[in-house]
């Protein structure tokens, strides 16, 4: 017999950990996906004690191929279905482009794109077939503009943003739910991970938001078919005033920003 469960991948932290707490609240059974086992079963424990949900963990590095099929497979194995899909594990690098280490930029490109490409295409004809179920898949507010001394993590959030309207029209008919969720400055583990300290400092705090926030209004825009979310009224009004600039003074307010102080 096969339960319905949520999958969030990148859940030991930040956003994936928010969904997690948040589904489970909701009485959502889950599978927590991350490389880092040892903080995931602290969360399962948390989360089982905390809302009695089932919580199952998979250790994993969805950065490598086989990884991923792994997955695939080990939930098939255990009979869970899953509808919902939480496509939050990724990261970001920051600096000239030609300074950074090219392995790092095509790992994050492969954590990034092809792991989000791969699970929503590995889990998706399940969600349809049986006529329902949620993808969120996460972009950023980078997803709108070109971001210098960000270019390859710019780039692979514009493709999320793209694929995931895409599908989300392709798959509108079918009881399928695809969410780009974009958050701006988010209070999490990212910003020491990219090293972009230096540009999040110039931000004033009213421009961040938490990760429960963040999740809270996805969750919502998820449940309510939405197929895009930029959370937060100041993020929102960002991205539209980005719609309305020149491309070039867009850039150049984006690089201005991100530029490292070395450079």
């Amino acid at each position: 017999m096969t339960r319905e469960v949520a999958l969030v991948t990148g859940a030991s932290s930040g956003i994936g950990e928010a969904f997690a707490r948040q589904l489970a609240a909701k009485g959502k059974p889950l599978v927590l996906v991350a490389r880092r086992g040892d903080r995931l079963e602290a969360l399962a424990g948390e989360i089982r004690n905390a809302s009695g949900v089932d919580v199952q963990v998979i250790a994993k590095d969805l950065g490598h191929p086989d990884s991923r099929r792994q997955l695939f497979e080990e939930t098939e194995r255990r009979g869970l279905a899953v509808d919902w899909l939480v496509n939050n594990a990724g990261f970001g690098t920051c600096g000239t482009f030609t300074a950074l280490p090219l392995e790092r930029e095509i790992e994050e490109i492969r954590l990034n794109v092809e792991a989000l490409v791969e699970l929503t295409h590995r889990y998706l004809p399940g969600m349809v077939a049986r006529r329902h179920g949620v993808i969120v898949n996460l972009g950023s507010t980078g997803s709108f503009a070109p971001v210098p001394y960000m270019a390859t993590y710019g780039g692979t959030k514009a493709f999320v943003l793209s694929f995931s309207e895409a599908l989300a029209a392709e798959v509108s008919r079918a009881g399928v739910q695809i969410l780009a969720l974009c958050p701006g400055a988010t209070r999490t583990e990212f910003q020491a991970v990219a090293g972009v300290r230096h540009a999040t400092d110039r931000l004033p705090g009213v421009a961040f938001m938490t990760a429960d926030e963040v999740v809270a209004q996805a969750i919502k825009a998820a449940e309510s078919g939405r197929r895009t979310l930029v959370p937060g009224i100041l993020n929102a009004l960002t991205v539209e005033s980005v719609r309305l600039m020149p491309r070039r003074m867009v850039t150049a307010v984006t690089g201005g920003i991100f530029q490292p102080r070395s450079a």
